[in-house]
């Protein structure tokens, strides 16, 4: 007892109570968003829509999630984090429900961008109200336990979109609805707005401007970060774009693509608490060479799978790389970012997620056609160049948080190119 005692302050003790209603809310609000996971399905199968148009409205809610990505981290520096939430969560589910009755694939596809929007809005909102109220200290594990809820929300709400799919597609939009709204009552009755006005501790404006998105567009030293993220995300996403392709290649079913995914996922729910006692003694950027790495090598061996034990054990090295990877990950993009700043930069941050799910399929396949197996090689060799990246951009991180640090502490401003 006195052991499982100790791990569980490990952890996720000395963590505010503002922390555990925003993951409450997070974990609902993914719990619950499963409606859009089968909106192709649901074009086709109720509403008679071709593939090809199917596939543009669904391109529609992945545009809208592009901009909603920036303009949520705009809104919550300028309205305040739990503003940006509320508006967000309750316009979802109010677009949620209107989905739900809709019958022109016109009025639909309009909504599905503004569902799009809606959805990513929270994104730079959530974290940064994270590292409003976590201290520092603390932040590698917060973020460590909001990624476990991410994943646990998203693994719930796969098993619950099928069961509801096959009874209704009405009731599959309106749990979903109900599911953000009951987010939306959290967020409004428990947390309070974490964001605080100050004197500016920003970088320095661009060309005199005023310090804003811009900022953030024009830190070299984030958007290094940024971009070794995006190589990052390539990765991650070959699970859901290029690999099913591979295995149907290969002669497997689809039920043994869903046990390779499964697979992921499990381990995640199952190991993701652990992981900050492990990386805890070594540098970020050691810890992000190290799990980009093991990305590499994971994906790197599928040259060689050709039957479902070796996907399975490719899968398992990949996960314990993405697993390493999400605790550094997020508090290097919180440790960058200027306080008046947070928002903002998360914003820029998370963009890489969707450019990375254009980029990869859109590559990852022309690549799978004309260089076939060998297409595994290329992604890790991607890998590695990702790996000696962050080991490169370590040590600049490393004296731009500190800069950030001792600024904030004497009111100055750091130059946004340091």
């Amino acid at each position: 007892m006195r052991g499982l005692r100790r791990w569980w302050d490990d952890t996720a003790g000395g963590l505010p109570a503002t922390f555990w209603y925003l993951w409450s809310g997070l974990l609902i609000n993914r719990a619950g968003a499963f409606a859009m996971l089968f909106l192709s399905l649901y074009l086709t199968a109720a509403r008679g829509a071709s593939a090809s148009l199917a596939g543009l409205v669904v391109g529609a809610y992945g545009a809208g999630g592009a901009a909603g990505t920036l303009l949520g981290g705009v809104l919550a520096d300028r309205w305040g984090r739990r503003s940006t939430l509320l508006a967000a969560h309750l316009g979802a589910a109010g677009l949620m429900v209107g989905l739900a009755f809709s019958r022109h694939l016109a009025v639909i596809a309009v909504l599905a961008a503004l569902v799009g929007m809606v959805h990513s809005m929270p994104s730079p909102a959530f974290v940064a109200a994270i590292v409003d109220v976590v201290p520092e200290a603390r932040r590698s594990r917060a973020f460590n336990l909001q990624f476990w809820a991410f994943n646990l929300g998203m693994a719930v709400a796969s098993l619950l979109a099928g069961v509801l799919a096959e009874a209704s597609f009405l009731a599959l939009f309106l749990v979903d609805a109900a599911a953000t709204l009951a987010a939306a009552v959290v967020i409004a009755l428990k947390v309070p707005e974490t964001l605080t006005r100050r004197p500016a501790v920003t970088p320095r404006a661009v060309a005199g401007r005023r310090p804003g998105l811009h900022t953030a567009l024009t830190d070299r030293t984030f958007l290094a970060f940024v971009g070794l993220t995006f190589l990052l995300a390539v990765l991650t996403m070959q699970t859901s774009t290029i690999m099913p392709l591979a295995m149907r290649a290969d002669g497997l079913r689809p039920s043994a693509y869903g046990l390779v995914v499964a697979l992921g996922g499990a381990l995640i729910v199952v190991g993701q608490l652990f992981v900050p006692r492990l990386i805890e003694p070594y540098r970020k950027s050691t810890v992000l060479a190290v799990s980009t790495g093991l990305m590499a090598l994971g994906f790197g061996a599928l040259t060689v799978a050709d039957g479902l034990p070796l996907y399975l054990g490719a899968a398992v090295v990949w996960t314990v790389g993405q697993m390493l990877a999400a605790p550094p990950n997020a508090q290097i993009n919180a440790d960058l970012a200027p306080p008046e700043l947070r928002a903002r930069y998360q914003s820029v941050f998370y963009l890489t997620f969707p450019a990375a799910s254009f980029v990869a399929p859109a590559l990852g396949g022309l690549s799978l056609q004309h260089l076939g197996e060998g297409h595994w090689l290329v992604v890790g060799a991607l890998g590695l160049v990702a790996a000696a990246g962050h080991l490169l951009a370590g040590p600049p991180r490393e004296r731009r948080v500190a800069a950030l640090r001792v600024a904030a502490e004497r009111g100055e401003t750091v130059s946004a190119g340091r």
